[in-house]
């Protein structure tokens, strides 16, 4: 049986740089969903992929705004390392998350909350 597990972050307060994350895979899996949002009327983008290209899998998008979250999942993955709406990654894979505060000069995010749903295996 595949396990889904989620990565949940929230960053309280209005955003006023850009955000890195990063997470080592501790086992194969496939990115399965994302949701993000912050609680105002925001021009906060995300892209998603890995350490070794960071829109791999999620090109840079808008996030959802007003406690409203966005969600992005296979049919949306447009990234280079995507393979037959598959965002899969390996053992030790470092999997990248990175928001813009302000869509590049926009209105900056605030309390960003973003889920990455994964699956192992």
């Amino acid at each position: 049986m595949l396990r889904p597990f989620a990565l949940t972050i929230h960053v309280p307060g209005t955003l006023s740089a850009n955000l890195r994350f990063n997470y080592t895979v501790p086992f194969d899996c496939t990115l399965r969903q994302v949701s993000a949002v912050t609680s105002n009327d925001a021009d906060t983008t995300i892209t998603v992929g890995t350490s070794a290209d960071t829109d791999g899998f999620l090109k840079s998008t808008a996030i959802g705004d007003s406690n409203t979250p966005a969600e992005f999942d296979r049919g949306d993955f447009d990234g280079a390392l995507v393979s037959g709406n598959e965002a899969r990654l390996s053992d030790g894979d470092v999997l990248v998350a990175l928001v813009d505060y302000d869509g590049a000069s926009g209105t900056a995010g605030a309390d960003l909350t973003l889920v990455l749903m994964l699956e192992e295996g």
